[in-house]
């Protein structure tokens, strides 16, 4: 009695493995026979999620490359990441999923608060920029500035206060360079309103001044760079007055006071 017992658990158990073995081999069988289309029939959105922003898991893969088998008896068919992005400094970051949280449309990135370090495994043009030229924009997250999403170009305004009413960040960007701002240029054609709004006091004397400067823009004679002061001699030549003159007043402050109010 005890032995067909035993005869009965054995052949049990023995069903069981095989029929666990066949349902894993069917699997195999009907991953291996599986299409794109036929994973359509019931996965609708994240075809479409791929056709707007699936960047190279639209061009480069299909849904049976990343998802061997399909749930649930087959284990394990969300891949990771690491399966296929490899061999970059980016791709060694964790938690891909913080800023792709849908692996279906990897182009859309959600840009969580006070990051940096993972902006440079790419930006490290703009992080050099930062550090090369310390301004309070050295000392900000990356994502203060570049929030919610990626790629995000922000208004100089959420932070600035405009010089002039009306000005938008492309005649910010004119002038200063996002990365580098205290690293001012600037074309000739600049408006000396601009120049004003923090050289007030000298923009005013210019102005009030009856001298042929006060019709001259502040680019004209400061060119190109920030602080450039330039020379009389540029604009009026080496000697514009007598040779006596300028043995007794070699220097032309002398008689004329400074640059942007000659009657003084």
């Amino acid at each position: 009695m005890n032995s067909r017992k035993k005869h009965s658990r054995l052949a049990g158990l023995l069903g069981g493995t095989l029929f666990v073995a066949a349902s894993f081999l069917a699997t195999g069988a009907m991953a291996a026979g599986l299409s794109p289309d036929d994973c359509i029939k019931c996965h609708e959105k994240p075809p479409q999620d791929i056709n707007s922003n699936g960047g190279a898991h639209k061009s480069k893969v299909s849904c049976i490359d990343c998802h061997a088998g399909h749930a649930p008896k087959k284990i394990g068919n969300i891949p990771q990441c690491s399966q296929c992005h490899e061999g970059k400094a980016h791709f060694k970051l964790q938690g891909c999923l913080n800023c792709h949280t849908n692996p279906h449309t990897p182009k859309v990135i959600t840009i969580g608060s006070n990051l940096t370090e993972p902006c440079l495994t790419c930006h490290t043009e703009q992080m050099a920029q930062l550090q090369q030229n310390k301004s309070k924009h050295t000392a900000v997250a990356c994502s203060t500035c570049h929030r919610e999403r990626h790629g995000l170009i922000p208004d100089c305004s959420h932070c600035h206060s405009p010089h002039v009413e009306g000005q938008t960040t492309k005649d910010c960007l004119t002038c200063h360079k996002a990365h580098m701002p205290l690293q001012v240029t600037y074309p000739d054609t600049t408006s000396s309103k601009l120049c004003a709004a923090c050289h007030d006091d000298v923009y005013k004397m210019i102005t009030a001044n009856p001298a042929k400067h006060s019709k001259i823009a502040c680019a004209a004679c400061h060119q190109a760079k920030h602080k450039m002061i330039p020379k009389c001699q540029g604009c009026h030549g080496e000697h514009p007055h007598p040779a006596q003159m300028h043995a007794k007043f070699p220097q032309c402050g002398q008689c004329h006071g400074i640059a942007h109010n000659l009657n003084k």
